[in-house]
């Protein structure tokens, strides 16, 4: 008789990092242990009032500005107990998966010396150099185009040559709305599709008046 599993198949969270025009997947990366938790923010977007004025008191002007927080843990402690398959962390601990983060956030090497060597000649204004689009990934029916605003690492623990073996990640991210990004853009398109997904949990929601006592409204 086929018994049951331990544990569920519980997939893994993490980014997928896609060209500047969301063409063409460059890299992945999936959490070593998914968060604990996460928090979340929604800042209304309205369209303002004064008093007085009630002609704007229900009108939002797009979706909310969403803000999401969370912490990410990295251990090697596994992987060194069987150094002959993981040699990279052998060598250099988990220094790669924090390095990864931080490529989030850092243009190229030679991106931003291109960049200044073309300023020097006077070619090109100096112009922030394009990035790279950052989806956060937390299950199939949330990918998120995001922007970091918010990041500290804490290294726990390190080898003999100084290496960190053990560390987290604390990081914010802002989520990339169709108000902050071309309409035609794949990003957009993503952020859209997420909306269309929450409205469809919505709508297999609802009650009745009679549950709250309110027939009147009907």
């Amino acid at each position: 008789m086929a018994g049951y599993p331990r544990s569920p198949n519980v997939l893994k969270g993490g980014f997928v990092v896609m060209d500047e025009a969301g063409a063409k997947v460059q890299r992945v990366h999936a959490f070593q242990y998914n968060p604990d938790s996460l928090s979340r923010t929604l800042a209304p977007r309205g369209a303002g009032s004064s008093p007085g004025d009630n002609a704007q008191a229900l009108r939002r002007t797009g979706p909310p500005a969403e803000t999401i927080a969370l912490e990410i843990e990295f251990d090697a402690t596994d992987a060194l107990e069987h150094p002959d398959r993981h040699a990279e962390v052998v060598e250099h601990g988990i220094a790669a998966d924090l390095a990864a983060l931080e490529s989030f956030l850092t243009p190229r090497v030679e991106t931003i010396t291109a960049t200044k060597a073309l300023a020097d000649q006077g070619l090109i204004e100096v112009l922030p150099a394009p990035g790279e689009l950052l989806l956060l990934v937390l299950g199939p029916a949330r990918v998120l185009p995001v922007r970091i605003t918010g990041f500290a690492i804490t290294e726990e623990a390190f080898d003999r040559r100084l290496n960190p073996i053990r560390a987290k990640a604390a990081l914010t991210f802002q989520v990339l709305t169709s108000e902050d990004l071309a309409m035609t853009s794949r990003a957009a398109e993503l952020f859209l599709a997420h909306l269309k997904r929450r409205e469809k949990l919505v709508a297999g929601l609802g009650t009745s008046l009679a549950a709250l006592g309110l027939e009147s409204l009907a």
